[in-house]
């Protein structure tokens, strides 16, 4: 197999030819069709995330037909449309795993960063935490959804039953998300870098009912905020725009500090909360909502040994919604 690897951190992906994974007990192998760029795959290979598998794969939104099945393994069949997400692997003992908290378990596996992911035209998988795409025809549109999606799903949810939502960081995530939004009756208010206007016109034709730079006042006094872009000097702009009662909610694996600010911003039980990892039950109820929203993903395709560029041009914002990498 051909794969993007990883082997110094802060330093170009190597195109490699490898031999083929073989599936072993509970496991199936992937063909991959396509894999997502994520920031999060920023955040591993600039080291922004600690403790990488060295040399790595990297790439945790992936979508691909099932080619080998491992022994113990079933409800797949061979070519079967599966895609699978950022969380890998949990131990299902911990107490977190033990109340339903699996995103938070003490002892996880996360595919592109403890486990070798999509950049590459073969992956193996824990079964368990793989996910039918049989309903999704196509695989570059669908790809965005197994971790932009789920992340953004989660931290909508986090939000709570919020009529106005501001979403800072129009991204990938913003980018599903604000249209999910659109079909459940919320009013989206996109936050951009400032004079980003490309970005906010995207915004609006996907639903936003205002856009602005992320140093700019909405009209309005918000319910909610989500923060995707990993900048932690947002969370007190947000809380200044939301409501006594709201919530800022951080969509983020990693973020730059949080700057001090005053308890007047806090108070009036506004709360601030972060969203980590995914549960099976997230992707679950997202990838069941999806195709009812009938979500719209708009993708940069890349060859896989582009991968260097496309992370390079994710870093710099130069394409809109999610880049996409084809083996």
């Amino acid at each position: 197999m051909k794969a993007m690897v990883l082997h110094k951190i802060g330093k170009p992906l190597v195109l490699q030819e490898l031999d083929n994974p073989e599936p072993q007990e509970g496991e199936v192998r992937l063909k991959i069709e396509a894999c997502a760029v994520c920031r999060t795959d920023l955040h591993v290979v600039d080291g922004d995330l600690k403790n990488p598998k060295i040399p790595l794969i990297p790439g945790h939104e992936i979508v691909g037909r099932v080619d080998g099945i491992g022994p113990g393994v079933a409800g797949f069949k061979i070519d079967q449309r599966v895609g699978v997400p950022w969380l890998a692997r949990t131990c299902g003992q911990c107490p977190y795993c033990s109340s339903g908290r699996e995103n938070l378990c003490d002892q996880p596996l996360f595919t592109g960063y403890t486990r070798d992911g999509g950049f590459s035209t073969h992956i193996v998988a824990d079964s368990s935490y793989v996910f039918d795409l049989q309903a999704y025809a196509d695989p570059i549109a669908a790809a965005p959804l197994m971790c932009a999606g789920l992340i953004g799903w989660r931290s909508l949810v986090a939000a709570g039953p919020a009529q106005s939502v501001g979403i800072y960081g129009f991204g990938a995530a913003a980018h599903i998300i604000a249209q999910v939004c659109k079909w459940q009756g919320r009013d989206v208010y996109a936050f951009t870098r400032p004079k980003d206007h490309s970005a906010q016109k995207f915004a609006k034709k996907l639903g936003a009912i205002w856009t602005g730079g992320s140093n700019e006042q909405p009209p309005t006094l918000l319910d909610a905020a989500i923060i995707f872009a990993p900048v932690g000097a947002l969370i007190p702009t947000a809380l200044k725009n939301i409501k006594k009662g709201g919530r800022v909610v951080c969509g983020g694996i990693h973020m730059t500090d949080i700057p001090r600010f005053p308890y007047r911003l806090l108070w009036e039980e506004r709360q601030i909360v972060s969203v980590a990892n995914l549960t099976r039950q997230d992707a679950t109820d997202f990838l069941k909502l999806a195709p009812q929203v009938k979500l719209k993903t708009k993708t940069a395709q890349y060859p896989l040994n582009a991968a260097n560029k496309a992370l390079s041009d994710l870093r710099q914002g130069r394409f809109e919604g999610a880049a996409v990498l084809i083996p």
